[in-house]
């Protein structure tokens, strides 16, 4: 089957399900810049960089300031910096999680069409032309999955590299805060990237 028969056969449903895909691959190409501009993760404090770079001088920058509560600057900078890193993740796990759904959708309606020539037909249709409507209406089903597995496999890896950028924030504020007398551990820290919510998407 060529692209043309499968956007043909496939109606509506699946010009959708390409725009999904073309706003998922977007994002992955544009969170993947982002993750290579940020450089590798930091392990200290000294040559800090990215969002662990940005803690840092902000640290510094506060207790240069005679800010007592460091630890407070710390959890806002380190939760400004995860935002920016969780840009556009919130909109590639809805993509990936309606497109099956989507999918569905057009095979169900594909269906419906297909019973109701049946029964106008007075049930007399031969085997090969209802055969045809319905792998004609699964197409949708199969573009919706294959549209949905690499968008979600990708979000996964997405979240891993957010996870560990966030674990390395924390690292450099801790150790950093250790310098100066009277700070304790960070307060309202953030748990790591949550993504069922479908607010604040990209």
């Amino acid at each position: 089957m060529t692209f043309e028969e499968l956007f043909t056969k496939g109606g509506p449903v699946v010009w959708i399900l390409a725009g999904y895909s073309a706003m998922a691959l977007t994002i992955v190409i544009e969170r993947y810049i982002h993750f290579l501009r940020m450089g590798r993760a930091s392990d200290g404090v000294e040559g800090a960089r990215g969002p662990e770079g940005a803690v840092v001088r902000e640290i510094e920058r506060a207790a240069s300031a005679g800010v007592r509560d460091l630890s407070r600057v710390a959890s806002r900078v380190i939760a400004d910096e995860l935002k920016r890193m969780e840009w556009g993740l919130r909109t590639l796990g809805v993509l990936g999680n309606t497109a099956p759904l989507l999918g569905l959708f057009g095979t169900i309606t594909g269906m419906i069409k297909a019973f109701m020539v049946i029964e106008q037909a007075g049930g007399k249709v031969d085997a090969q032309a209802l055969a045809g409507g319905i792998w004609e209406a699964m197409i949708t089903t199969g573009v919706g999955l294959a549209v949905a597995i690499p968008v979600l496999i990708l979000l996964h890896l997405l979240e891993g590299r957010v996870e560990s950028r966030l674990h390395a924030m924390h690292r450099c504020a801790g150790l950093l805060l250790e310098r100066y007398p009277g700070q304790g551990g960070l307060r309202d820290e953030p748990h790591g990237p949550h993504y069922e919510s479908l607010g604040d998407m990209a």
